[in-house]
């Protein structure tokens, strides 16, 4: 059995950056989006960026931004991955010569199988699956139903929305995702990442693949 990839988001300060690492994250996000708390600027995550091991991706998360902006953005970032989570189609997605994942957020109507093929067939590395909030992009906080995730394509999808240590060895369990991603569930105060449960959620990770 593979084991479920790890993606701590909303990183925002060099100490959290560490932490991660320590922990043994995959990939590191960076939120390019202004009006969320974990949002930082293209300078202080190209000094976030600086540093890191080889095989620990950074992936910048972008929200119906301008193209202008994504390519100022990557000029100064070396991003791995793009990750968009507004309403891009995929053409837009598949613009920038860089490898990228779309995030979709699961309303009540939604049809995975339609999205995957529309998005994958562009090119998309991936599906990320987030809660659905009508009045924010990401980070909610909120847990959707997993049990709505077809399980013939769980194995090509990042699970993301309400996770955190206490429920992430449940998660992989009943999903069986790719990877999953996690920001306020590993949190002191929004934007502010508490290190110990940085690990317990790695711990949670491990516990969920040997079940």
């Amino acid at each position: 059995m593979s084991r479920t990839r790890v993606k701590i988001c909303g990183l925002t300060d060099k100490s959290a950056v560490a932490a991660a690492v320590a922990a043994g994250a995959d990939a590191l996000g960076f939120v390019f989006y202004p009006p969320s708390p974990r949002a930082v600027t293209p300078e202080l995550a190209q000094q976030l960026c600086a540093n890191l091991p080889p095989f620990v991706s950074a992936v910048g998360l972008f929200v119906d931004a301008a193209p202008a902006t994504i390519h100022a953005t990557l000029a100064q970032v070396p991003l791995d991955l793009l990750q968009f989570h507004g309403d891009e189609p995929p053409e837009f997605c598949a613009s920038f010569g860089r490898r990228w994942i779309k995030a979709l957020r699961m309303r009540p109507e939604i049809d995975l199988q339609a999205e995957m093929e529309r998005f994958m067939s562009a090119g998309a590395a991936g599906l990320l699956l987030d809660a659905f909030d009508p009045t924010r992009a990401g980070g909610t906080g909120q847990q959707f139903d997993w049990a709505r995730i077809p399980p013939e394509i769980a194995a090509q999808i990042v699970l993301a929305g309400g996770l955190d240590p206490s429920n992430i060895a449940a998660a992989i369990q009943q999903v069986r995702p790719y990877g999953v991603d996690v920001s306020g569930g590993v949190e002191l105060a929004r934007g502010v990442k508490d290190h110990a449960k940085i690990f317990a959620f790695m711990q949670g990770v491990k516990d969920g693949d040997t079940c």
